[in-house]
């Protein structure tokens, strides 16, 4: 890659003269292209949804130009017909139109088909002269998204609208150029992808090895254990049952009214939250913010090893609660600080002469698959929240004899192990392309003559 001699533009970026100075307007005005809300309240109602049918994207379900589908919600087909002007379309982008107004996504063959929903503003470029996915891309700059929230308007809540849209200043070079850029970039998505899909396959094993070992009672050896009768029905002869209050110990979360920072006894410390819970068997808690705290706060926050992080409450968003993250002492070793937990978890601290914390973790994760945890959800002006009480005083746990555990481990550890090693991997790759991307969507590398396969480019019908 060469560099070139660049100019500095309206986002304060170096790029190189001669580069096409535009709007967004501009790539979506005509041939199909818009800029519009996605449908209002009146259109659109809570029971309008469904357990079945065409997911609908609400901005919870953006990230930084991917979906999540978790808690996502559906509508029939009836309704995708009233509101198919709303009905996304590969290529297109999607933002959050209240609040964190840089959260968005790029519409893949995946999506197409699905609903841009309330609370959300669809961008459907067609340029002849615009790579869309480029485009994506170019809205991942920091100093893009640090100008589309200073643009966006609203005393309490920022707000975007198709003004503010159509406005946002592009700076674009050749097609060639975009779509070599891009062929790079998705490189290393693809790659960060397919490790992903790993991570979640290995995971998947693991909680299957668990749930035929201590759900269904089908551990190595079983043929020649007896059951017997026991207050959760039958378990295997040799196994115990003990209230979950004698297994583990807990720990509130922060206390965040009562931070103390002073810069003079302060140490840095991480903090994760309910919401990072998902991601960080990926490793993608290294985008914890940091705090400061003194040791008289800290105290009953900071994590240790094989601590579980436990969520309880969905906050602002709504989403499920009882996520559970497992502190692997390898986790803990990638951050320079402490790493403490948020108000609205918990941290379970499992005692290992009775059980070990990995089957613990495991038996949580079960109980938020099955539906277990359900039961103990609360919600109250939109957010859920968990009777945390409740269920410590309600569940009971089958415990194996130390033989049967430590056999259990020998199967799951290596396991866990290669999710890190591949979640470190996926960090690499996140931090290299993280470091491409502001260079090649402002030209400071030129890819234009270097021999790249581009593949087909994004074609779809207005």
């Amino acid at each position: 890659m060469t560099t070139r001699s660049t100019t500095v533009n309206g986002y304060g970026l170096r790029t190189p003269a001669g580069w096409w100075e535009c709007t967004l307007k501009d790539v979506c005005n005509g041939n199909g292209g818009v800029i519009q809300t996605g449908p209002f309240g009146s259109q659109l109602h809570a029971h309008d949804y469904k357990e079945t049918g065409t997911p609908v994207v609400m901005p919870q379900q953006l990230g930084d130009n991917q979906i999540s589908v978790e808690g996502i919600a559906r509508i029939s087909d009836e309704d995708v017909q009233r509101l198919k002007r709303h009905c996304l379309r590969r290529g297109d982008i999607v933002f959050s139109r209240r609040g964190d107004v840089t959260r968005r996504a790029f519409i893949t063959e995946r999506e197409k088909g699905w609903l841009c929903g309330t609370g959300c503003m669809l961008i459907r470029p067609h340029h002849p002269k615009l790579c869309n996915e480029y485009l994506a891309f170019f809205f991942s700059l920091h100093e893009v998204k640090e100008y589309i929230t200073k643009q966006a308007v609203g005393a309490t809540m920022p707000n975007l609208n198709t003004g503010i849209l159509e406005a946002i200043p592009l700076f674009l070079p050749s097609l060639t150029y975009q779509q070599k850029a891009v062929a790079v970039l998705t490189a290393y998505d693809d790659l960060i992808e397919n490790n992903t899909r790993r991570i979640v396959i290995l995971e998947e094993m693991a909680q299957a090895i668990y749930r035929e070992w201590f759900v269904n009672f089908r551990f190595p050896g079983h043929e020649k254990v007896k059951l017997i009768n026991s207050p959760l029905g039958k378990i295997p002869e040799g196994w115990s049952i003990r209230p979950f209050t004698d297994i583990a110990d807990i720990l509130s979360g922060g206390r965040w009214g009562q931070d103390n920072v002073d810069e003079e006894f302060s140490n840095p410390a991480f903090v994760i939250r309910g919401t990072d819970i998902p991601d960080a068997r990926s490793l993608r808690v290294v985008d914890c913010p940091l705090r400061y705290h003194t040791d008289s706060n800290i105290r009953t926050r900071k994590l240790c090893p094989n601590d579980l992080v436990f969520e309880v409450s969905g906050g602002s968003k709504g989403q499920p609660v009882g996520r559970c993250l497992f502190v692997s002492e390898r986790l803990l070793k990638r951050f320079d600080g402490d790493v403490i937990c948020a108000s609205f978890c918990k941290v379970i601290r499992a005692n290992p002469a009775i059980l070990a914390p990995e089957i613990l973790y495991h038996y949580l994760v079960e109980s938020y698959t099955n539906g277990t945890i359900e039961q103990y959800e609360v919600q109250s002006t939109g957010i859920k929240n968990f009777k945390f009480t409740v269920f410590l005083e309600s569940e009971s746990l089958a415990v194996p004899p130390a033989k049967t555990q430590q056999a259990f481990l020998g199967h799951v550890r290596p396991i866990l192990d290669a999710v890190h090693a591949i979640g470190k991997k996926n960090e690499v790759l996140r931090n290299t392309r993280d470091l491409l991307l502001p260079k090649l969507i402002s030209g400071q590398l030129d890819v234009e003559d270097l021999d790249i396969d581009t593949g087909e480019p994004l074609v779809e019908a207005p």
